[in-house]
């Protein structure tokens, strides 16, 4: 995916951004502690996501990351237990995706040779979309639509429509019919 990478310097994070920090944190802790299905459970998902949760989309807890303001989630999706997302770069999460338990979305890297600067580009998962439980999927990926990442999969480039890869780097095996979706 073309992509503009951004730098952020930790160093200079102001007062506002670090409150920002703690609040996700407690917010995650609550939704870590509440029963799934209940208002509290869903006070708590509304209070992280905001109206970035698309219609009939489920997030099981324990969801763990950073900037998580900065994920948009599309109608339908289902994202399993322990999801990792370090957010900075931004995440785009299309319709119908489905995110299996233990998945790390990475949008950021750290400068080599300063390490306090992190160096951010975007993920886009497209609609219908499927990554395998314990993938991860690194900066500036695209997962193209009806997409399958395999369990444990790295992705490191692009995932074209309807592509299956797996391993670690993650390399295509497959390609679906596209015609065949509903």
């Amino acid at each position: 995916m073309q992509c503009e990478e951004t730098r952020y310097d930790i160093r200079t994070a102001t007062p506002e951004e670090r409150a920002q920090a703690e609040r996700l944190s407690r917010l995650m802790f609550e939704l870590d502690h509440a029963m799934p299905g209940t208002p509290e459970y869903d006070a708590a998902l509304r209070a992280i996501f905001g109206d970035r949760l698309g219609e009939g989309s489920t997030v099981a807890a324990p969801i763990r990351g950073t900037c998580l303001d900065r994920i948009v989630v599309g109608r339908g999706v289902v994202i399993n237990a322990n999801l990792l997302a370090m957010a900075r770069g931004g995440i785009e999460i299309g319709d119908d995706v489905q995110i299996a338990a233990n998945v790390q979305l990475i949008t950021n890297n750290h400068d080599p040779y300063d390490r306090m600067v992190l160096t951010c580009r975007p993920i886009r998962i497209e609609e219908g979309a499927w990554i395998g439980a314990g993938a991860t999927v690194l900066p500036g990926v695209r997962v193209g639509r009806h997409a399958i990442v395999g369990a444990c999969a790295v992705v490191t480039r692009d995932v074209e429509d309807g592509e299956v890869v797996v391993g670690n780097p993650a390399r295509a095996v497959r390609t679906l019919d596209l015609t065949r979706f509903v």
